[in-house]
């Protein structure tokens, strides 16, 4: 799971590398947080798979956290 990690982060940096000596840092925000958004949801999945078979009254507890946390994250965004 780990290498699964430093692999994304790898090529996440080799993108922004890439972009950074063409066109500067133009755009280099929306590089870093697709990158962070790519990291979270594949701890998201491995949260997932590691609680899969998992039933249970703490899963359900941890499952309604997470929705809760993610909901509240959602609901404060706000576009300009």
């Amino acid at each position: 799971m780990l290498v699964l990690f430093a692999s994304a982060e790898a090529r996440v940096a080799t993108c922004a590398a890439r972009l950074r000596g063409s066109r500067g840092e133009r755009g280099q925000g929306t590089v870093e947080y697709v990158g962070l958004i790519l990291l979270v949801s594949l701890l998201m999945v491995g949260m997932v798979a590691a609680m899969k078979g998992f039933s249970g009254v703490q899963g359900q507890e941890l499952a309604e956290v997470i929705i809760a946390k993610i909901r509240s994250a959602v609901n404060k965004i706000t576009f300009r």
